[in-house]
Parts: structure tokens; C-alpha cells; sequence
């Protein structure tokens, strides 16, 4: 069977029309791909703090910092809250571990513990230090920054010596702190317990309570020492007045 050439050119035009259609249907399905990401990667792509009209209690976390040789120095488990004050008005937001990477450095007498999360969303430092047989947080920097466009939220105090406790023993704090870093930025720390310098084996030593919890437990105790002096005081002065009476009787007698 012979084609002429009429009909060769005919029968080539079937076969190109098709091809040409599957050519562009697949070229704007890789420009549509490229302009508009697959929902895995935007779920993976950075996120902004969302500020919180309401409080709540912040998850706890835990990390740990170790120094080039892989030696633990500082260990650290606590729950983070960031409030942001505008127009005599708060807002919240918490720390969430899972978003949290932990970095930072590790020397003989000074280390530094920066947990950064959200991408660029903000940061938490605390600079540990140690004076003769004493460690004591000396520094705490922070910034909270929501978005694009929103004003950032920056704060810090510094020359200071919180929560001391003697090297090798870990520190514990079941009592709310609460730091005003700057006007418009205070940093709650929740559920504190850490340990810096000397750790054994990377586990926390023998734990230390702090003085807000031994304050906590202290007060009921002067209260009540109190109110049972007082008590005291009041039936001793009965007693007293009431024996004057009687003797001023007998002298009548």
C-alpha cells in the first residue's frame, strides 16, 4: 500500500496536534508547581509568633548545652511565657520546645544558653556564671518579634545574680518568676529547674529550692507562730488582770 504525500503530511498533522496538547498541559503544570508550593512545604516553611489574648500555662521543656567535647554544662527544664504590653494591654505567647533549637557556648567560668525558635521569631539567653563554689544566672536577653511589618519586642536586665546556688546541686523552682525586660516585654519562667558547670554523667546533682518556694513555705509558718504568740499574749494578759482583780478583793477584804 502506497501514501502519497498529501496524505503523509495529513496523517503527521493527526499525530502532532495531540502531542503538542500533552507538551502544554505539562509545561503549565510545572509553572503552576513552581508558583504554588505543595501544602508540605508550606506547613514547612518559617511561621511568626501568634500573640494570645488569654494566659496560659506554658509546656516545659527541656535542654541541654553541651561544650565542644560533648560534655554537658549547662541542663536546663523549664516553661517559658513572653507577655507584650501595648497600650496598658497584655498579650501572650509560650514557648514551644518542639519549634526551639538550643545554642550556645561553654566556658570555665561563663556560658551562655540561647534558645532561638519560629525561625526569626525571637529568642530567649541566659547567661549562666560562676563565682568560687556559687553559679547564678547574670544575664537574660530576649526579643519577640511577630511578624513582618510588627514592631519587635526586645528586652534584657543584666549585672545581676538570680537564682544562686552552690556548684554540683541543681536548682528547683516550682514558683512563677516573672522579669520585666523593658517596657513593653516581661519573660515568665514556669517549672524551673537547671544545673550549670558541674554535672555528673549530664544528670541533674542534688536538688536546691529556691527562695521564692522557701519563702512560700516559710510565710504560713511565721503566720501562725504568730497568731499562736498573740494568742498567748491574750491569755497571759487575762490571767494577769484577772489574779489583780482578785487581789485587789482580798485587800478590801
Amino acid at each position: 500500500m502506497f501514501w502519497t504525500t498529501d496524505k503523509l503530511s495529513n496523517n503527521m498533522h493527526r499525530e502532532t496536534i495531540p502531542f503538542l496538547l500533552v507538551v502544554i498541559i505539562m509545561g503549565n503544570s510545572l509553572m503552576t508547581a513552581a508558583l504554588d508550593p505543595k501544602p508540605t512545604e508550606q506547613a514547612n516553611l518559617p511561621q511568626r509568633p501568634v500573640l494570645q489574648p488569654k494566659e496560659t500555662v506554658p509546656v516545659t521543656g527541656n535542654y541541654v548545652l553541651k561544650d565542644p567535647a560533648g560534655t554537658s554544662c549547662i541542663k536546663l527544664s523549664m516553661g517559658v511565657e513572653y507577655i507584650v504590653i501595648e497600650k496598658k494591654k497584655p498579650s501572650y505567647f509560650n514557648l514551644d520546645p518542639t519549634t526551639t533549637k538550643t545554642t550556645g557556648r561553654c566556658a570555665e567560668k561563663e556560658a551562655v544558653l540561647s534558645l532561638a525558635f519560629l525561625g526569626k521569631g525571637g529568642y530567649l539567653n541566659l547567661t549562666f556564671e560562676k563565682e568560687g563554689n556559687l553559679t547564678y544566672v547574670s544575664k537574660i536577653t530576649a526579643n519577640l518579634a511577630p511578624g513582618k511589618g510588627i514592631k519587635n519586642y526586645p528586652g534584657v536586665i543584666e549585672h545581676e545574680k538570680l537564682f544562686p546556688t552552690v556548684a554540683g546541686c541543681s536548682l528547683k523552682c516550682y514558683s512563677q518568676t516573672e522579669f520585666h525586660l523593658s517596657e513593653n516585654l516581661r519573660v515568665k519562667i514556669v517549672s524551673l529547674q537547671f544545673q550549670a558547670f558541674k554535672l555528673t554523667n549530664g544528670k541533674f546533682g542534688k536538688e536546691v529550692e529556691c527562695r521564692a518556694d522557701f519563702i512560700k513555705k516559710i510565710i504560713p509558718i511565721i503566720i501562725g507562730a504568730t497568731v499562736v504568740g498573740l494568742l498567748l499574749i491574750a491569755v497571759l494578759s487575762f490571767l494577769i488582770i484577772r489574779d489583780h482583780h482578785r487581789q485587789a478583793g482580798y485587800d478590801r477584804i
